[in-house]
């Protein structure tokens, strides 16, 4: 039971590595793939996948690392990229990944996808050192564009 104290938290759906195979990779090689063929979702590299897919769910002293949605939403674009879990199409997959975790979550991006596009070439063009800094500027980008979805 709820008291006037306690707010409900709807609880955030995270996409699994089944997932990710069927829609974001799969979209991705058949919407994203222009000239660039992604290979197959097999030839990932072991475990950098599902590393990524994990990160926003952690916690610390039984504390979410990414307490928000945006916050969740931001580490797993910035890692999808930035990690590399696959050979080619990193950023791709990444914005399907992005998508459809926002989606699942009733969110949406309203966004130009050429904007989408060049946002996605910087964070994988920024400095590892600046990773705070850039995750920051993602859920300030998300935030920006950020609508509920029915």
């Amino acid at each position: 039971m709820l008291t006037n104290n306690m707010k409900y938290r709807r609880k955030i759906i995270y996409p699994s590595i089944e997932e990710i195979k069927f829609i974001a990779h799969e979209l991705a090689c058949e919407l994203m793939t222009k000239t660039e063929p992604i290979p197959d979702f097999s030839t990932r590299f072991p475990n950098k996948l599902e590393s990524c897919l994990v990160a926003p769910q952690q916690t610390f002293n039984q504390k979410d690392l990414y307490p928000t949605l945006i916050d969740k939403a931001s580490i797993l674009l910035y890692l999808l990229i930035k990690n590399h879990p696959f050979q080619n199409g990193n950023k791709r997959v990444a914005i399907m990944s992005l998508l459809y975790f926002l989606t699942v979550n009733k969110k949406w991006l309203r966004v130009d996808t050429r904007v989408l596009y060049n946002f996605a070439r910087w964070i994988a063009e920024s400095n590892a050192d600046l990773k705070d800094a850039v995750v920051d500027a993602i859920k300030i980008f998300l935030t920006k564009n950020l609508e509920a979805r029915l």
